[in-house]
C-alpha cells in the first residue's frame, strides 16, 4: 500500500471509528494501518498516528 493510500484508509478508519490509529511500516516494506489499541510492534516502525480527537 503506498503512502497515500495508507494515509486516507487511516483517516478514514479512525474518523469511522472514533479511535487512535497507526500507519507502520512492516518488515518488508509495506505499509499498513491499525487501531494504536491493537499495535504491539517496535515504535521505531510507526510512520504516522492519527488521532481524531487532536486539535
Amino acid at each position: 500500500m503506498s503512502f497515500n493510500d495508507a494515509h486516507a484508509f487511516a483517516f478514514s478508519l479512525a474518523a469511522t471509528l472514533m479511535v487512535a490509529i497507526v500507519i507502520f511500516q512492516a518488515g518488508d516494506g509495506s505499509l499498513s494501518v491499525v487501531p494504536a489499541a491493537e499495535y504491539d510492534g517496535d515504535a521505531a516502525d510507526i510512520v504516522h498516528e492519527i488521532d481524531p480527537f487532536a486539535p
